[in-house]
Order: C-alpha cells, then sequence, then structure tokens
C-alpha cells in the first residue's frame, strides 16, 4: 500500500470517519495535518519560508494540502474511473464547505456534511480571505483531463491547460497577500505557467512512466524528434534541441512575471520571489545536464534553496532603501 493509498484508506470518502463512526475532527487538529502535508512533501520552492509573516503560513499551509490532496487523485490512483470518481467527491467536499460558510446547507433540515481535515482547517482561510471557489474547481478540473487527455497537439493548448492547472494556485496566493489587481493577476499567471512549464521539462521521463507527454506534438516534429525516439527515452541532438527550446519559452514566462514581486508588500517580496526563483533555478539544473532529462531529473537542492533565499533577501533590503 502507498503513502497515500494509505491515506485514502483514513481519510476517504470510504473511511470510517466518512462513514461517521469516528469523531469529527477539531480545527487545531485538522491545521497540524494542513501543516504536515506541507512541510513533508519536495516542492521546487518552499511552500512556506521563514521570510513568509507568521500570521499567513497556517493559510499557505492549508491552500497547499488543498492542491496536494487534489494533485494526488489524479496522479496517485491507478484507475482514472476512479480517479475521477474521487475528483467528484472532492468537489463535492468543496461545495459543502462553500454551502456552509455561506450558510446554505444550515437549514435545520440536513445534517451538516462531515467535511476533510484540509476543508476543516481551509473553511476559516477562504472566509478571512474571501478565496474564490472557482479557483479551487479550476484546479480540480485540470486533474480531471489529466485523466482522459494524455498528449497535447500544439503549445496553446498546453497554455490552456496550464491556465487550470496553474494559474489558480497564484491567483488564491494574490488573495492571501490581498495584492489582486489586473496587472497583478497578468504577472501572477505568467510566473505560474513558468512554474509549471518547468516542472513538466523537469519531469519527462517521470511523466512519460505514468503515460503522459507534455511535449507537444508541434514542437517534437519542429526539432524532427520522433514518436519512436520518444518512446525509447532516446537522447539525441533533436531532443536538446527541443528541450533547450522548450526551456527558454518557460524561462522568458517566469522572467515576464517577475515585475509582481516589487509590487508586493513587505517581506511577502521574499517568499513569491522564491516561487519565481526556483523555477529559474530548475531551468538552470536542466541546462547543467545538457537537457538529459532521462538520464536524472533535476531537483532544487537545500544549498540552492539557501543561496535562493539570501539573494531573494538582499533583493528586498536592497529595493527598500531605493
Amino acid at each position: 500500500m502507498t503513502a497515500f493509498e494509505q491515506e485514502l484508506a483514513i481519510w476517504g470518502p470510504e473511511s470510517s470517519y466518512f462513514q461517521g463512526t469516528d469523531a469529527l475532527i477539531g480545527l487545531q487538529q485538522a491545521q497540524a495535518y494542513c501543516r504536515k502535508i506541507a512541510l513533508g512533501h519536495y516542492e521546487n520552492f518552499p511552500v512556506v519560508s521563514c521570510a513568509l509573516p507568521r500570521y499567513l503560513r497556517q493559510h499557505f499551509f492549508n491552500v497547499y494540502a488543498f492542491c496536494r490532496w487534489a494533485d494526488d487523485l489524479g496522479d496517485e490512483v491507478q484507475e482514472a474511473e476512479a480517479s475521477l470518481a474521487l475528483l467528484a467527491w472532492w468537489r463535492s467536499q468543496l461545495t459543502s464547505c462553500y454551502q456552509l460558510l455561506s450558510g446554505a446547507s444550515d437549514d435545520g433540515q440536513h445534517a451538516v456534511p462531515r467535511l476533510h481535515p484540509v476543508f476543516v482547517a481551509l473553511a476559516p482561510t477562504i472566509q478571512e480571505f474571501e478565496l474564490p471557489q472557482q479557483a479551487f474547481d479550476d484546479l480540480i478540473q485540470a486533474f480531471e483531463q489529466d485523466q482522459h487527455v494524455v498528449e497535447y497537439q500544439s503549445f496553446e493548448q498546453l497554455l490552456a491547460y496550464c491556465q487550470k492547472s496553474a494559474n489558480p494556485v497564484g491567483r488564491l496566493v494574490l488573495h492571501l497577500c490581498r495584492t489582486v489587481s489586473p496587472a497583478h493577476l497578468e504577472w501572477s499567471d505568467s510566473i505560474c505557467t513558468g512554474l509549471q512549464l518547468a516542472n513538466f521539462w523537469q519531469d519527462v521521463a517521470r511523466d512519460f512512466a505514468i503515460g503522459r507527454i507534455y511535449l507537444p506534438v508541434e514542437d517534437r516534429e519542429r526539432f524532427g524528434y520522433t514518436r519512436a525516439q520518444l518512446e525509447q527515452n532516446e537522447y539525441n541532438q533533436q531532443f536538446q534541441q527541443l528541450m533547450d527550446f522548450e526551456v527558454q519559452r518557460a524561462r522568458q514566462f517566469l522572467l515576464d512575471g517577475l515585475p509582481l514581486i516589487s509590487h508586493l508588500p513587505g517581506r511577502l517580496q521574499i517568499d513569491i520571489d522564491l516561487f519565481a526563483r526556483g523555477g529559474l533555478k530548475i531551468l538552470d539544473h536542466i541546462e547543467r545536464l545538457q537537457f538529459n532529462v532521462w538520464q536524472q531529473r533535476p531537483v532544487v537542492t537545500r544549498f540552492d534553496f539557501v543561496v535562493l533565499l539570501l539573494q531573494s533577501s538582499f533583493r528586498q533590503l536592497w529595493g527598500m532603501r531605493r
């Protein structure tokens, strides 16, 4: 049994908790659960750094835990139909959470639904920061799309997927930072799309192993990298050129979004800067591997993170002095 299968056994829709035999989970327990999820999973960028204001840390943990569970329901469940059923359940939990907050389900005639620990913790965050339900639902839609779309013909189609799978996270973060504006949303979308693309190019081999191909057909054809070569995980000059092209395109999205940083308040600049710089660092590592991601998966090391944190802190201090 995998780690996520164990989580499903404890907190999934068929668990004793949702059958009503276990006691309801309290807010503090739920918050601790989200914190454990956020701190226990590798990401290219830290979910929460020491620079993030303390009052925001639990809220970031709560949003991340939602994303992590939705992602795992899409990726860690073997059968597509089972995954879709679980994602539908996750959406029903989201709907119930928002209904409870609005009082729509408190009519005295229906029992209050049980909420997963993630939603118990997330509910106060949603309420305090007025987080839009659509952003959460878009993420679920992206993971549902993964169950029936396993390859993209064009880069435009891939970008449309990123609008659901990545950009809503940045929009939720802007709400947590209370800095939502049209310009901020555009910059945030650019950073999030760049991060998603960096993750795709980092995980070419891992994604292919589970039957997913994010390198668009049109790009592979442009550089003469054939389907047969892809299926053999072949590393050659055509693959190098293809990956170089994709890496530079992802880098540009990240760079185009960097103006957002200076428009954020105080120490929030450091944490959001780390998100973008983590993506850029992954792209740097892919280049250093001469784009051979078939052989090795690049990661942001602890040393990388310390250097990035120091650099982000310096940029923030320099900006304050100016």
